[in-house]
């Protein structure tokens, strides 16, 4: 009888246990894939050196402006400083322009 509790009791413990596995890593949303950043890169990035960026997603705890290299490092930015927005504007504003050719007819 007491063998018979046991093994219920570590059934039991074992369905918890995959069961929580299952749960931690499910995605999280559409975002799921992308990545967090855990803490900011403390010196400033050379414009010329943005080949890119994204921000991460709404579910990471600390937001952040991921800057992407030409040599494709990337560096997790505050995105409370003025100099990062003004970088991730400028870089939209290159990709813009040189994605949209003018057409000759």
């Amino acid at each position: 009888m007491k063998t018979e509790m046991k093994n219920k009791s570590a059934l039991l413990i074992l369905v918890l246990l995959c069961s929580l596995q299952l749960v931690s890593s499910a995605p999280l949303g559409p975002d799921a894939g992308s990545e967090c950043c855990v803490k900011y890169y403390p010196k400033r990035i050379p414009l010329n050196k943005v080949a890119s960026y994204y921000r991460t997603s709404s579910t990471c705890i600390k937001p952040a402006v991921v800057f992407v290299t030409e040599a494709g490092k990337k560096f997790c930015m505050d995105p409370t400083a003025s100099w990062v927005n003004s970088h991730a504007s400028k870089v939209d504003k290159r990709s813009t322009t040189t994605t949209s050719m003018p057409t000759t007819a």
